[in-house]
């Protein structure tokens, strides 16, 4: 039996997701102990009941991500108004040795794929879709790939490479948050304490801003989102697939950047307090509507592809990543951000670093150079070695 869920009814699971959320991280001190985002502790139990009336009734779940997408884009939206280039020069060796680690994970991800896959006695094609396709590249990419990876003779491609991804978006909300936390713990980068700098969570931001303000925050959002739809069009035209929010983040960044000497005007604080909203509503849309049974149909050899892949990205980014960044508390929140997009996407990545800075404190350079990458690097390195990995068969 279908149940179609629309963008209102899916939305209403993701507040429901989220407010539970809310309640397991105050009754539960491990999970605010380790860092793990709220929407994601609710959103797993909504998920995990999905599987179970599927696995008890036979109920096949369609959800509406309309909604799911808007918060998405104002997220970004919002991100591209902390954009600025003072900043982003600062830390600039940051940004390239992202992008170095990055490129180095994508590569490792399908060698390890593949190796295991061998080893393993199955087609080197079910390596691909362990590989990079659904773990750097996330849903999107797994769904743009499965078609190709079909014609070259997997069956249930679409099944497979879905699957995959699924793991990994919920592996990369699991590992990011924790992992950035023990690393500050154990080199005591710093101390847990509310956040005090500049841009402040949606609580502090709601004492001090009035609703004029707030209203004028959301107009200039979606002014940045209208034209930064208009550059995406511009940017297709191009040949080069970039992610739906990349048009908004880049002219939100831009005007905050002409705009820049005037903060106030552009209601910074309230800008982000929104996005902070929107991530939080995204993501636990995105948990709870996770299809867990594509997972439990998983053979053998797909599991244990994909708790290698788990595995590696935990060390990879503990004992490389981190000493790369130089071992201090930005260092930690970039590990974080790292895990979430080596294993899912840029919203979980964003939603780690969050968690991380809500327990000790806000930093400006990992919440610009994890979208940055995320959103102009990732795809385009992914997408060249696939090609090249898939040439090679």
């Amino acid at each position: 039996m279908d149940l179609n869920l629309d963008m209102y009814m899916t939305a209403g699971v993701g507040v429901v997701a989220l407010l539970l959320g809310m309640c397991f991280t105050k009754w539960l001190p491990f999970l605010k102990r380790f860092c793990i985002p709220v929407p994601v502790s609710g959103g797993l139990v909504i998920s995990f009941l999905f599987l179970f009336l599927h696995a008890a009734f036979g109920l096949e779940f369609t959800f509406d991500g309309t909604i799911k997408d808007i918060c998405m884009t104002l997220f970004f939206t919002s991100v591209g108004y902390q954009s600025n280039m003072r900043v982003i020069k600062q830390g600039g060796k940051p940004l390239v040795v992202m992008i170095v680690l990055v490129a180095v994970l994508i590569v490792m991800q399908n060698v390890l794929a593949l190796g295991l896959a061998k080893g393993l006695g199955v087609s080197s094609l079910v390596g691909m879709a362990t590989g990079s396709i659904p773990m750097c590249g996330g849903h999107g990419t797994a769904g743009g790939f499965a078609p190709l990876l079909g014609k070259m003779g997997l069956e249930g491609a679409d099944s497979i490479t879905m699957a995959a991804a699924t793991f990994g978006l919920v592996a990369g909300s699991l590992i990011g948050g924790p992992l950035g936390e023990m690393l500050i713990r154990r080199f005591k980068l710093a101390e847990e304490e509310p956040s005090k700098d500049e841009v402040k969570t949606l609580e502090a931001s709601q004492t001090d801003s009035s609703l004029k303000r707030y209203t004028q925050a959301i107009g200039q959002l979606f002014v940045a989102m209208a034209l930064g739809m208009g550059l995406s069009r511009l940017l297709a035209l191009t040949g080069i697939t970039f992610p739906t929010y990349f048009g908004a983040l880049v002219v939100a960044a831009i005007l905050r950047n002409v705009f820049g000497h005037k903060e106030n005007a552009l209601c910074l604080k309230e800008t982000v307090g929104i996005g902070e909203l929107c991530l939080s509503l995204f993501l636990g849309m995105a948990m709870a509507t996770l299809k867990l049974w594509e997972l439990a149909g998983l053979m053998l050899p797909l599991f244990v592809i994909l708790m290698s892949q788990a595995l590696f990205m935990a060390l990879y980014a503990a004992f490389v990543a981190f000493p790369a960044f130089g071992k201090n508390y930005d260092a930690a929140m970039l590990v974080s951000g790292l895990c979430g997009f080596g294993l899912g996407a840029t919203p979980n990545a964003m939603a780690n670093m969050s968690a991380v800075s809500y327990k000790y404190h806000y930093s400006v350079k990992p919440f610009i150079i994890v979208p940055v990458v995320g959103a102009m690097f990732v795809d385009i390195i992914n997408t060249g070695v696939i090609t090249f990995f898939l040439n090679l068969l």
